[in-house]
């Protein structure tokens, strides 16, 4: 995460990472749902991302950014709590991903109520050769939210 953290705050916006425990991604959201509130962004890579959507969907957040959402072919099941997110949401992902193939994640992000896809051709998961645009985006993002 530190990545994530540093892009952030060379931006401008503060950002903490958070430790979550190993195992599954239900067992993880709580660290996100015990910080909870509804002035706050919350998010993460990968499996961070998929704990704080999970919070999310349980708690009220100001926005929820998401890097490389991970589906590993369960893409139903490790979205079917998305209709239960109400704050707006910004997914970031590689079009290259293997764990999260694109056309699939373009279907999933609509059962976002305020969702959008931001996609990086010829990247990975790990958003290889866009990190920097991805952050630019999703500072950007932050910001808006911030007008609200």
């Amino acid at each position: 995460m530190s990545a994530y953290v540093q892009g952030f705050r060379s931006r401008g916006i503060r950002a903490d990472a958070v430790h979550l425990p190993r195992g599954r991604a239900e067992r993880a959201a709580g660290v996100f749902v015990a910080r909870a509130a509804p002035h706050l962004i919350a998010g993460g890579h990968s499996f961070g991302g998929r704990a704080a959507s999970l919070a999310a969907s349980q708690a009220d957040f100001a926005g929820l950014v998401l890097f490389g959402f991970p589906l590993a072919g369960k893409a139903g099941e490790r979205t079917s709590h998305f209709p239960r997110i109400r704050c707006p949401v910004l997914v970031l992902s590689g079009e290259d991903d293997e764990l999260s193939p694109i056309d699939v994640l373009r279907e999933k992000v609509t059962l976002l109520q305020d969702g959008r896809l931001v996609s990086f051709p010829g990247s990975g998961h790990q958003l290889e050769g866009a990190l920097d645009e991805a952050l630019d985006i999703a500072a950007a993002f932050v910001r808006e939210l911030r007008v609200r």
